[in-house]
């Protein structure tokens, strides 16, 4: 059975024995079990943006959208910061950031649930730093949680903490706005009041 949509996202299948199901894993680690060396391993087999990378099932499991917003905002690290880039030290973090954000989430979840199936299965959770939180305040510097929209995705960071102030850009906006998209928050700020002031 498959999601009644086009896209076909979910789906439930029915198997029988170990090697009928080892057919439908992807093959991404198990951060959780994973050692630093693993962890870096699997990050640098391709160049790929951390977001990408972190999201990938056939390189790790089970993290998603959500939680990679998550993991890169406790690491501090751009979302589009090229894997290959990474340093042995930002490695180390982004592994520790990741372990850390999966095991508190799942806490977290399991202490809502209270040892029932959730009722409400969502990817925005009250509490989470920058994931769905556009606009919001940081929790660590309190400068406005920025988003890139792409497709049916989207990419939640926090540019003091994560971008070194820069603002990612936007694809479908920043080609239609071209020169005039904003680098910085004070460079938006600036055209906010003076848009406001029109």
């Amino acid at each position: 059975m498959t999601e009644a949509a086009s896209h076909k996202r979910a789906s439930l299948h029915v198997i029988r024995g170990e090697e009928a199901l080892a057919r439908h894993d992807p093959g991404g680690i198990d951060v959780m079990s994973a050692t630093a060396d693993q962890f870096a391993d699997a990050l640098r087999k391709e160049s790929h943006t951390l977001k990408r990378a972190l999201t990938d099932p056939h390189l790790f499991s089970g993290i998603g959208n959500a939680y990679s917003d998550e993991i890169l905002h406790r690491a501090k690290l751009s979302p589009f910061k090229l894997t290959r880039q990474l340093s042995d030290s930002d490695m180390r973090v982004l592994h520790t950031a990741t372990r850390d954000t999966l095991a508190d989430w799942t806490t977290r979840l399991q202490e809502e649930a209270g040892g029932k199936f959730p009722e409400k299965v969502t990817a925005f959770h009250e509490g989470m730093a920058v994931h769905g939180r556009f606009g919001k305040p940081c929790p660590r510097c309190e400068t406005p949680v920025q988003r890139i929209v792409h497709g049916e995705h989207e990419v939640n960071y926090c540019p003091t903490c994560q971008t070194e102030g820069r603002l990612l850009a936007d694809r479908a906006l920043s080609k239609l706005l071209k020169d005039d998209w904003p680098k910085s928050l004070d460079e938006l700020e600036r055209r906010r009041e003076k848009l406001s002031g029109i």
